[in-house]
């Protein structure tokens, strides 16, 4: 592979949530953790499922399935837990994982037009064509389609 090839494309985990096949920029995962005990609580964000304890931190959990439209996985096999900055701070989140993650490289294409907004793009993987998310939009969304699933759910 050329350095040109090679700089074109990213690495990227791909994850499984519910019946789908999603992928996030491995930039930023911190970790697969185990199960543990997810806390929930009385709050208005459609997008937040509750919270875990790792490391001592308290880590919100993000409705990754709904924000796309497939029903929440009933069982979570792991946590993806996740890191973005916010300017010179940091935070944690955490997607709940219910099959194998893997790592892979590839090349990003833009969004379909009918995504959601937390999709950033589309990354070809076999036969596949899975979603990339955009793990900001994700966690600051307000999305009618994240409210009405949490509704169903709730």
């Amino acid at each position: 592979m050329t350095q040109a090839a090679a700089t074109a494309q990213s690495s990227f985990v791909i994850l499984q949530v519910g019946e789908r096949r999603l992928a996030l920029p491995a930039a930023i995962v911190a970790e697969l953790s185990p199960p543990v005990r997810m806390h929930s609580f009385p709050h208005d964000t459609p997008s937040i499922l509750g919270v875990i304890v790792r490391r001592g931190h308290v880590v919100p959990v993000y409705d990754a399935a709904s924000a796309i439209g497939i029903p929440a996985p009933s069982v979570q096999r792991f946590f993806l837990i996740t890191r973005r900055r916010f300017g010179k701070s940091r935070e944690f989140g955490a997607i709940p994982v219910n099959g194998d993650c893997e790592l892979t490289v590839g090349e990003m294409r833009p969004p379909a037009a009918d995504r959601p907004s937390c999709v950033a793009g589309m990354l070809p993987f076999g036969d596949e064509l899975l979603d990339v998310f955009d793990l900001d939009a994700l966690m600051t969304s307000s999305s009618p389609d994240i409210a009405e699933a949490s509704e169903v759910r709730g």
